[in-house]
C-alpha cells in the first residue's frame, strides 16, 4: 500500500468572533445560487485551555465541525459556542470531518504512543466516541465521510466499506481495469445521493521493462452498488512521484482533488476536476495569481463552488498558504485574511463550502503563530484576485 502525503498548517492561538466585510482590489466574485447574506470573517473560539482550530465541515441548523487545539470539536449557535467531542478510548488527538443531518459526526484520531490513526463516529450528545476502523500506522491516509442521511464511508484494514446505523452494508471493489495489486487507500467523500469518491493505489514489478509500476488515482463508486466503479483518468500515472487524489464529490457527481507530484525536492500541486460521465481527463481550473500550486479540498453540494489552498514552496517546504475560492468557472480567487492581520503573506486554508455561501478553514498569523478556526460568510462577495 502506498502512502498518501498530507500537508497541514501548524495551529496555535485562537480568537473570538471578528466581522470584516472586506473590499478587494479586483472586486467581489459574483454569488451563484445563494440567499442574502452579509460578508464577514468569523473567528471561532477554541476549547477552554486550548488554542487554534480548523473548520472541516458544516451540519444542519448552523452546526460547524472540526478541531480545536488538536481535539475534535463542534460549534453551535450564532455565537459559535464550542463543544468538545470525546476521543475514542486510547487516542489523544483528532478532528471531526463531517456530520449528518441528524448529528452523526465522523472523524479521525491519532494515538501519540505509536502515531497510529483510526476513523471514529460520535452521535451528538453521546458520552463516548467509537473507533470505526482498525488502527493504521503513521503516514498512511485515514479519511472518513458521512452524508445527510447518515451513510458513512471509510477504509478498514485495506477494504473500502460503507456503514448504515453502525453496520457494514457493502464493501467497495476496486475497478476491473485497475493495475495488479490495487487497493482503495482512502474514502473522502459521499454525496446526498450516495455516490462515493476515494483514492486507490496499485503497484507491481514490470519484468519486461525492468521497472516498478505505481498508480494512485481517484475512484467513484455509484450509489447503491448496482453499477461498477469508475477509474477516474489522470494526467500522469505509473510512477510513484505522482499521486492523484479525489477529495470531494458534490450532489451532481463532480469530483474535485489534486495531482500531487514530489520528486527530488521539486513538489507541485495541480488542481483537478472530473465531471460525469468520467470519460475524460480532469480539467485544470488554473492557479491563483502569484501561486504555482493549488489543491482543491472541498465543494458545495449544488452551487458548483470548490475551495482549497494555494501554496508556495521554498526548497521543497511549504512557506505560505492562501485559502482559495473557485466559483466553478473562471480563475480561482483568494479569500481575505481578517482585518488587522499580518498583511501580504498570511497562512490560511479552506476545506469546506456550503450552498449558502459559507466557507470553513483555518487562519494563522505568521508573526505570532496565533491561529483560529474560521468561517467566511457570503464568501463569493469577499473572494478576489490578488495583485500579484
Amino acid at each position: 500500500m502506498n502512502r498518501i502525503r498530507r500537508r497541514s498548517v501548524t495551529a496555535a492561538a485562537g480568537a473570538a468572533v471578528v466581522l470584516a466585510g472586506l473590499i478587494t482590489a479586483a472586486g467581489p466574485a459574483a454569488a451563484a445560487g445563494t440567499t442574502a447574506c452579509s460578508p464577514a470573517i468569523e473567528l471561532l473560539p477554541a476549547l477552554p485551555g486550548l488554542s487554534g482550530g480548523t473548520v472541516a465541515g458544516f451540519g444542519a441548523g448552523g452546526l460547524v465541525v472540526g478541531e480545536s487545539g488538536g481535539r475534535p470539536a463542534y460549534w453551535t449557535g450564532a455565537e459559535h459556542t464550542v463543544h468538545a467531542v470525546p476521543l475514542p478510548a486510547g487516542f489523544d488527538r483528532g478532528s471531526v470531518k463531517a456530520v449528518s443531518a441528524k448529528g452523526l459526526m465522523v472523524g479521525t484520531a491519532t494515538r501519540d504512543a505509536d502515531r497510529a490513526r483510526v476513523s471514529f463516529t460520535h452521535q451528538t450528545g453521546a458520552a463516548t466516541s467509537e473507533a470505526l476502523t482498525a488502527p493504521v500506522a503513521e503516514g498512511y491516509g485515514v479519511d472518513i465521510d458521512v452524508n445527510e442521511s447518515g451513510r458513512v464511508v471509510a477504509v478498514d484494514q485495506g477494504v473500502a466499506k460503507e456503514w448504515v446505523n453502525g453496520k457494514v452494508v457493502r464493501e467497495l471493489p476496486v475497478p476491473a481495469d485497475a493495475i495488479p495489486g490495487t487497493k482503495a487507500v482512502s474514502l473522502s467523500g459521499i454525496n446526498k445521493r450516495g455516490d462515493i469518491v476515494g483514492t486507490a493505489t496499485g503497484s507491481f514489478y514490470d519484468a519486461d521493462n525492468d521497472i516498478e509500476v505505481t498508480k494512485t488515482f481517484p475512484v467513484v463508486w455509484p450509489a447503491g452498488g448496482g453499477y461498477p466503479p469508475y477509474s477516474l483518468q489522470v494526467w500522469n500515472g505509473y510512477h510513484y512521484s505522482f499521486s492523484t487524489i479525489g477529495r470531494d464529490i458534490d450532489d451532481r457527481g463532480r469530483v474535485v482533488g489534486v495531482e500531487d507530484y514530489h520528486y527530488r525536492n521539486d513538489p507541485k500541486l495541480t488542481p483537478a476536476v472530473w465531471k460525469k460521465p468520467y470519460d475524460a481527463l480532469p480539467a485544470d481550473p488554473g492557479r491563483l495569481a502569484g501561486y504555482r500550486n493549488l489543491e482543491l479540498s472541498g465543494s458545495s453540494p449544488t452551487t458548483n463552488v470548490a475551495v482549497g489552498t494555494a501554496t508556495t514552496f521554498e526548497e521543497s517546504w511549504p512557506s505560505s498558504f492562501q485559502a482559495v475560492y473557485w466559483p466553478g468557472t473562471g480563475a480561482p480567487l483568494a479569500l481575505p485574511f481578517p482585518a488587522g492581520g499580518p498583511g501580504a503573506v498570511p497562512l490560511s486554508r479552506a476545506f469546506a463550502a456550503t450552498d449558502d455561501d459559507r466557507v470553513g478553514g483555518t487562519v494563522v498569523d505568521r508573526d505570532t503563530q496565533a491561529s483560529s478556526a474560521v468561517i467566511w460568510t457570503c464568501a463569493s462577495k469577499q473572494a478576489y484576485t490578488p495583485k500579484s
